[in-house]
């Protein structure tokens, strides 16, 4: 009965070594109950049985498990920081508890645990793997919280320990949970790759000592894509050219450089637009501040304007000063009846940062399972959790928000003026999601990620502080990006062929803000980039860090991986000949700007004065309660847009809007389930149907291929979309990422949850009638 810890092949142990098995069965809870072993630090538990093996037996042993462990791969300028050995990470499977024995390491970019997985991958060439990121690593910025198991207790850790826990579990920002089982490591190797850990993940860094620095110098000769070739990067004056002539705004709005080399302010980009109107010289007075900068325009003219607010004063001269230029301002850009201009105050009106913030907090913890007991636990409650998160109905109320204010820009044929502290928070959600509504060049990949450069990355959002990246505050940390790919998920889930991209291309966006290879989401503005770049130095021998974009799926998947990122029901906008394009212009450019509602009656003598004056308590920080319409007027134009909108067809490649009744706005089940294996359905869900679709189209394409005697390149995509689907022997809802689950789903009815709906011998009779999935 002596000897090693007993292991499977490939490493694996069904359950951590008891030997001899007398003790009493195990519970279904914390890994291990009453198990004898070495390290952690920890106090020997309550003894429920013997055990007649010395823990230096079982220390001799492990080097036989640890022979087949996997290398450990280093990307350019990654160094190994510390680890430990026979370290067992566990699977929570209520009474029964499996592992797989291997190495935990931290490096100053990842924590990785390393074992003999091999079995594990069945080496299905159809997994979506990523060529950075692997199964079994975490990125330090990826990690959430740290909680240690002391005697069965789960606690929280931070800063210096005392007393070294039995168990590491790690809660991730992309809502994985890993569980390492430290009880056969040394005790020296707990203390040391524990304490690692916890000063890696947690400790407030440096800008300057991120991982990303040491990687583009250790990458600097590797040669990279043209960041062009992905995405319009926003960072050249010509790029703004070329966005106002896409959109048609040339003729109002300018692209100006009076901030180039940030001379004027530090938070603005270098190149940005504003009213032609507008004098230059007005844009250094407040450093940027006061300025109404143009997001977009649409095909009525109407524009869509963001300004951030003046700072509060307390002197009367000062106050006085700030606002007879916001008056000046507003005259050049409100010029009834021609230019008419609605002011949207995000801060007053809308939401706040702190309640994103709580929201998603409560959100996130229905998915940071720990077993399946707590699983099955919660879902009796999961409807009253959800709600009292609040999260669904902030996305609804963003999405309402959205709506709004293209109903001012299409049938009150107005431009839209978003007010905010900094204007690089909701009017970044709020501008985008209206430009991906109104918008189909927005709705193409290129497209798409060019907007993200144009209105998150180059608009200033401090991605930076919003994902604590330097663990600096968590006050600062809210999910501002996050929010809206979930927004944008509502309206691809809802408006499949819209969309050139799926859901799995918004997941792996998600996941993409915490590898800190890109340069993409790790600064707080473009002109933070460029100075720790290098790119302002003059000096001759500093030569600028040439940093990857996330753009470049590449560095990230291959090819056929890249396939699951294109939407192959995805319907193009068919081109038109010379004769057919004619057709569609309007007679005369005037009849574009039409109210496509019943006009309004003329405002009385004195309205636009008192819109100005608002605009100015709004800028000033002086929040008012009475808005300009009344809620029930604002309503009541509302419902009208929104019901004529939904009573037609939808028009892919026009004016799309979401679904916004209550239970139109779902959970996003691919990135917030996917790690759940009781939440998978094996053989169903969404892409069960898309794969059938995709057969159809297949048929459909071979038998025009018959009469037309030809093949078209985008028709061999969709047929290699269609095999990637048909091979996976996993085939579940939550595809492509329960391909890396080998877990049975069997539901488990936990009886101290169920007692209300029958008695145990009640729901034993019934047990038959779940179908155990997992053998499928």
């Amino acid at each position: 009965m002596g000897g090693a810890p007993a292991a499977s092949a490939g490493g694996r142990c069904e359950r951590p070594p008891l030997l001899p098995r007398v003790a009493a069965s195990q519970g279904g809870g914390m890994l291990g109950k009453g198990v004898v072993g070495g390290g952690g630090g920890t106090k020997a538990p309550k003894p429920s049985f013997v055990s007649y093996v010395r823990p230096e037996e079982i220390h001799t042993n492990e080097k036989e498990v640890t022979e087949k462990e996997v290398t450990l791969h280093l990307l350019p300028g990654e160094q190994l920081l510390c680890e430990a050995s026979t370290v067992l990470k566990c699977v929570q499977e209520d009474s029964c508890q499996r592992g797989i024995y291997g190495r935990l390491v931290c490096t100053d970019f990842k924590i990785a645990f390393l074992g003999d997985d091999e079995s594990a991958l069945d080496n299905d060439e159809t997994q979506f793997k990523n060529k950075v990121i692997g199964e079994n690593d975490i990125t330090l910025h990826c990690v959430d919280q740290i909680y240690g198991v002391f005697d069965e207790k789960k606690k929280t850790l931070f800063g210096q320990l005392k007393k070294y826990p039995e168990k590491l579990i790690i809660h991730c920002k992309d809502l994985r949970v890993f569980h390492f089982c430290l009880r056969y490591t040394k005790e020296e190797e707990v203390k040391r790759i524990v304490s690692g850990i916890i000063h890696h993940t947690q400790a407030p860094k440096l800008l300057k000592r991120l991982f990303l620095f040491s990687y583009a110098t250790a990458a600097q000769n590797h040669t990279a894509t043209d960041p062009k070739n992905h995405a319009v990067m926003f960072d050249t004056l010509q790029d703004w050219c070329w966005e106002l002539e896409r959109t048609k705004g040339n003729m109002k709005y300018k692209a100006v450089s009076v901030n180039e080399g940030y001379k004027v302010c530090e938070r603005l980009p270098a190149y940005f637009v504003v009213p032609t109107p507008l004098p230059e010289e007005d844009v250094p007075r407040f450093q940027g501040h006061g300025i109404p900068i143009w997001c977009w325009s649409c095909h009525s003219g109407r524009a869509l304007l963001k300004m951030s607010a003046l700072p509060r004063e307390q002197d009367d001269g000062i106050s006085q000063i700030q606002k007879n230029f916001l008056d000046a301002i507003y005259k050049t850009i409100h010029r009834p009846p021609y230019e008419i201009v609605k002011t949207e105050d995000l801060s007053s009106n809308f939401l706040s940062l702190q309640e994103i913030q709580t929201a998603y907090s409560k959100f996130k913890q229905l998915f940071l399972i720990d077993n399946s007991t707590e699983f099955w636990d919660t879902d009796i409650k999961w409807f009253s959790l959800l709600e009292s998160s609040s999260w669904l109905d902030i996305i609804r109320r963003c999405l309402k928000k959205a709506i709004e204010i293209i109903e001012c820009l299409e049938a009150q044929n107005m431009n839209v003026l978003l007010l905010e502290e900094n204007a690089s928070d909701l009017c970044c959600l709020v501008s985008s999601l209206v430009q991906v509504m109104m918008d189909p060049h927005c709705r193409t990949r290129f497209g798409f990620q060019s907007l993200v450069q144009k209105e998150w990355i180059v608009g200033g959002h401090c991605f930076l502080d919003r994902c604590n990246h330097l663990r600096q505050s968590d006050k600062e940390e809210v999910p501002v990006f996050l929010l809206f790919l979930d927004c944008v998920w509502q309206l691809v889930h809802q408006h499949p062929p819209a969309f050139e991209f799926t859901e799995t291309y918004l997941t792996v966006l998600s996941d993409s803000l915490y590898i800190p290879i890109f340069s993409t989401f790790f600064f707080n503005s473009p002109h933070q980039k460029d100075t720790n770049m290098g790119r302002e130095s003059q000096g001759a021998q500093s030569k600028p860090l040439n940093l990857l974009t996330v753009w470049d799926w590449s560095v990230q998947f291959e090819p056929k991986a890249q396939m699951l990122l294109k939407n192959p029901l995805y319907v193009e906008k068919p081109k038109l000949d010379k004769g057919q394009r004619k057709g569609t212009h309007f007679k005369h450019q005037r009849q574009l700007s039409l109210p496509l509602t019943q006009s309004k009656s003329s405002p009385k003598r004195g309205f636009f004065r008192e819109e100005t004056d608002h605009l100015i308590k709004n800028l000033l920080g002086k929040r008012i309660s009475k808005l300009i319409n009344s809620s029930e007027e604002l309503q009541d134009n509302f419902r009208e847009f929104y019901d004529s909108w939904r009573s037609k067809p939808p028009n892919y490649h026009g004016l799309l809007l979401p679904h916004i009744e209550g239970p139109e706005i779902k959970v996003w089940a691919q990135r917030y389930l996917r790690w759940i294996p009781e939440a998978q359905i094996l053989g169903g869900g969404r892409v069960a149907t898309l794969s059938k679709l995709l057969e159809v189209m297949e048929e459909v394409q071979r038998l025009q291929e018959k009469i037309e005697e030809r093949h078209h390149s985008q028709e061999a995509l969709q047929a290699e979309a269609a095999s990637l689907l048909r091979t996976s022997a996993r085939l579940s809802s939550l595809f492509p990422f329960a391909l890396l689950q080998r877990h049975s789903s069997k539901p488990v009815l936990p009886t101290s949850g169920w007692k209300a709906l029958g008695d145990e011998e009640d729901l034993a009779k019934r047990e038959d009638e779940f179908v155990d999935l997992g053998d499928v």
